[in-house]
């Protein structure tokens, strides 16, 4: 039983409580008085105190006690009278409960620190147990035998510091299950497809390597997967072929020994919705930014140049900003509306003889010498895969550190394809290690391409992720704009433990408070503090052995194997 509190409060005394893990029940009674029959009795207390301080000796022991009564007193009709605060009678009574008697004794003692630390006097209902029990049933039953020990005032203002209801949980009916709250072993299920509940289903990962992000981010894929919702990955470290294998997903290698081909300057039937006209004019924007990855940041008047090549070279396969030049022909008769097949798409190396035809152009020719003649040749081919799959994961790891941001931009750009073809299925699109494609060694067209996919991807029913280890890389852009930009345009964020330097840099762009700063410094591995909407919590990322197993593939049966 709580029996007494400070004079004056300026935290929710009951915050700490609820945030252990220890079993408890904790039930507080409010009765409010009558505010006329109150000040009547201040008045005459008032009185009677205000004679005694003026005749008594001013030696008396209880002087001060008398005093400070006295002063309340005045304090509370004054609330009362001019403020128009109402006056309650305050009852609060912790109920706990364990499997045997050595952890409750534990609980007991572990409870009692935290009240006192809190002002908070409090008393163990011996032989009051049962009246105790039955005031934390929710059957309103508040005992006189206990009422009488436990009873203090209390001003509608200091209401403010019982309120009970501080601890974040997170329970979307329709979610998935993430894991558990740190403070309070709540269960934490996030429908992030939820739109009356967040402006968008987009989410930030980040964490230093080893904290538990791509453990995190499998989870999801694979439980994900198993509410049908298609999922298009892009691997740049090779992170998730076993998942890929053991959940049937399809693999897309591309590289210097692959044999699966896909062409950057292929137009596909889904790049645009239906009844939208600008297959052309959709795909030079596009365009534009591949290549300046390749050729460097363009001046307008060098993108205009080329803008004019690539309008030659898709006129060369009767390809114009006639949307109907895309569907096949037969005696100038569109029949069936077929589109044009992989094959009937120029390939860089049509681009490549355009260019070599002006002079304007021969220094963009020889930056693609590599793409058509040399090493990265495998980038000119007609594309040979299908993309039927609910599971895709585009393996770019053959390409090496240099060459990455070209397959990462040619899978973002077909993958958002798929994410435009239908906007009544759920999907999302992952994009491991962003910093390649929104950082300093990209450029501001492709960071753009980018922004877009996570500004607009809400209207497609997709959800776009973000996992990055490199902080500081995602903020090095335009001084950040773009970094900031993804980071306000997704309503759950994940952090992960990083270190010091950026977190520094992360409080930059993101609301961190100084207490959470200390907690992400401070995490374990597999611990997140998640910001969903409104909500901040400590989460603790869970899985069964089975999801584990999958999620780790060959770790755990050789682990086992090993042992046995």
């Amino acid at each position: 039983m709580v029996v007494n509190y400070y004079r004056e409060q300026t935290d929710i005394i009951l915050k700490t409580l609820i945030e252990t893990n220890i079993n408890m029940n904790i039930s507080v009674f409010y009765e409010k008085q009558d505010p006329y029959k109150v000040i009547k009795d201040l008045t005459y207390h008032i009185g009677n105190v205000g004679v005694e301080l003026k005749e008594s000796n001013q030696n008396r022991q209880d002087i001060d006690i008398a005093a400070f009564t006295y002063n309340d007193a005045k304090y509370i009709r004054k609330e009362i009278q001019v403020n128009n605060e109402d006056i309650y009678f305050l009852y609060i009574y912790i109920d706990l409960y364990s499997e045997n008697i050595k952890d409750l004794e534990y609980y007991l003692n572990k409870i009692e620190g935290i009240t006192q630390s809190k002002g908070m006097q409090t008393r163990r209902a011996n032989f009051r147990q049962e009246e105790l029990f039955l005031s934390c049933l929710p059957i309103m039953e508040n005992k006189e035998i206990i009422k009488n020990v436990t009873r203090r005032n209390i001003l509608t203002s200091g209401l403010l510091s019982t309120y009970p209801f501080i601890s974040s949980t997170i329970f979307d009916q329709e979610g998935i299950f993430i894991g558990t709250n740190i403070y309070n072993n709540s269960l934490v299920f996030i429908d992030r497809y939820n739109q009356e509940k967040y402006k968008n289903a987009n989410i930030c990962i980040f964490g230093t390597s080893g904290a538990g992000k791509s453990f995190y981010t499998k989870l999801l894929i694979l439980r994900y997967k198993l509410i049908g919702i298609k999922q298009y990955i892009i691997d740049p470290d090779r992170e998730y072929n076993n998942l890929c294998e053991k959940l049937q997903g399809v693999q897309i290698k591309i590289g210097p020994t692959s044999k699966t081909y896909i062409n950057i300057l292929e137009i596909r039937k889904e790049s645009i919705e239906e009844g939208e006209n600008g297959y052309l004019a959709t795909k030079i924007g596009k365009l534009i930014g591949f290549f300046n990855l390749i050729f460097g940041e363009m001046d307008e008047e060098e993108k205009a140049l080329l803008e004019e090549k690539l309008i030659e070279t898709y006129k060369e396969k009767n390809i114009t900003f006639d949307d109907e030049s895309l569907y096949k022909e037969n005696n100038e008769k569109i029949i069936n509306k077929e589109f044009k097949s992989p094959e009937d798409m120029p390939i860089l190396e049509d681009l490549y003889n355009i260019l070599d035809k002006d002079k304007r152009t021969k220094k963009f020719k020889i930056k693609l010498i590599p793409f058509v003649e040399g090493s990265m040749k495998f980038f000119n081919n007609y594309t040979n895969v299908e993309l039927n799959n609910d599971l895709i994961i585009a393996d770019v790891y053959d390409l090496g550190e240099e060459n990455l941001k070209y397959g990462m931009y040619l899978f973002t750009d077909i993958f958002w394809d798929k994410i435009k073809e239908n906007r009544n299925d759920k999907k999302a699109i992952y994009l491991d290690e962003i910093w390649r494609l929104i950082g300093v060694t990209s450029n501001k067209d492709v960071a753009s391409f980018i922004y877009k996919i996570f500004k607009t991807i809400r209207k497609y029913g997709g959800s776009s992720v973000a996992i990055t280890q490199d902080i500081s890389d995602i903020f090095s852009l335009d001084n950040g704009t773009y970094g900031r930009s993804i980071l306000n345009n997704s309503s759950i964020k994940t952090f992960f433990a990083l270190e010091e330097e950026n977190i520094k840099i992360l409080s930059e762009y993101a609301n961190l408070s100084e207490k959470e700063k200390v907690e992400i410094k401070s995490l374990k591995r597999g611990e997140c503090l998640m910001f969903v909407g409104e909500d901040h919590i400590l989460t603790k990322i869970e899985s069964s052995e089975i999801e584990k197993k999958i999620v780790e593939g060959e770790k755990i049966i050789e682990k086992n194997n090993n042992s046995s």
